[in-house]
């Protein structure tokens, strides 16, 4: 087996490495909290010689259990998998959350998902992870099995940041008010989109700031103002300020991201880009002008080269899929 490899519901079990460890959770931004688990899951594997995955659920249960209430996700499955590989881990193992899923008892789950299905020799396991019919799984149930099962457990505890635990909605949180320094603490890197450039009213070619526009989840908090962000198109790096927002000076629209790329010539329609937010810069505002929206741009760029330049290197350890 070489680079990271995605099992499914669908691969056949005779693709399945035997005798894997997993870490198991929903990972929805794999912050300092899930990769205690997984660098837990990463030793027992080192120690015994085995592959190490994570094992993850898609859709988030939460989204099947509530499908009509907002779900900000930190990240979304194809985000999630190469956050997730770029750890060191050997693969993922992803299972479908539907209504089998969610029916099935704890210890079903165990013996046949976890013991006859992927055959684990370890599970590393957040403090507060439950899994089962009516959230019976628990991490204490785990080790209760693990002398009959004959497998190893290891069982994290949380991750405090200033005596505060880390945890996926604690990064929402912060998004949603845009402290993208907090956010990214707890992340233990900058939170990032993917998205398509897709083709907008094109008003920034006249203000002097052409934007690649980019249409993010219809449930994303972020706060809407501008923002540094460092840009990944495909190997290479671009420094650009961002705003995020319905644009009152113009429409008040839909939300949309629109990244001005420092430095930078060419088309990108079309284009998939990698958005790190490095930091918040000011809230979105409506201008009685054109002159003094420009002006305010302008500053809103210096102060974006400015913390881009304090932090030269920050970006997300992404991995490749396959």
């Amino acid at each position: 087996m070489t680079g990271f490899t995605v099992i499914r519901d669908t691969t056949p079990a005779a693709d399945i490495p035997r005798g894997s460890v997993v870490a198991m959770g929903n990972f929805d931004g794999v912050h300092l909290g899930h990769r205690a688990v997984i660098d837990a899951a990463l030793r027992m594997g080192r120690a015994h010689g085995k592959p190490a995955f994570a094992l993850t659920f898609e859709p988030h249960p939460r989204t099947f259990f509530s499908p009509n209430s907002p779900q900000f996700r930190l990240s979304d499955e194809p985000s999630k998998l190469r956050l997730l590989a770029g750890t060191g881990l050997d693969g993922a193992v992803v299972m479908t959350f539907d209504k089998t899923r969610a029916g099935t008892s704890a210890q079903d789950f165990i013996h046949h998902d976890l013991i006859e299905r992927l055959g684990v020799s370890g599970i590393a396991v957040g403090y507060d992870f439950h899994f089962g019919k009516g959230r019976a799984g628990s991490p204490s149930l785990l080790v209760s099995e693990a002398p009959r099962l004959g497998i190893e457990v290891d069982v994290q505890a949380h991750v405090d940041i200033e005596e505060r635990p880390v945890s996926s909605s604690a990064i929402r949180m912060a998004l949603a008010e845009g402290q993208i320094d907090a956010a990214t603490a707890m992340l233990g890197g900058p939170w990032f989109v993917s998205g398509e450039v897709i083709h907008g009213e094109k008003r920034g070619r006249d203000l002097g700031y052409p934007t690649a526009n980019i249409r993010l989840d219809k449930n994303c908090s972020l706060k809407h103002g501008i923002y540094a962000v460092r840009i990944g198109l495909g190997a290479e790096r671009f420094d650009a300020v961002a705003s995020f927002g319905r644009r009152p000076t113009f429409d008040n629209g839909a939300p949309l991201l629109e990244v001005f790329l420092f430095d930078f010539k060419g088309d990108l329609y079309g284009t998939v880009l990698d958005v790190a937010f490095i930091g918040f810069i000011r809230d979105e505002l409506k201008f009685d002008n054109i002159e003094a929206l420009i002006r305010r741009m302008d500053d809103d760029s210096a102060r974006a080269r400015a913390a881009l330049a304090a932090a030269p290197d920050a970006f997300p350890r992404l991995g490749t899929i396959g």
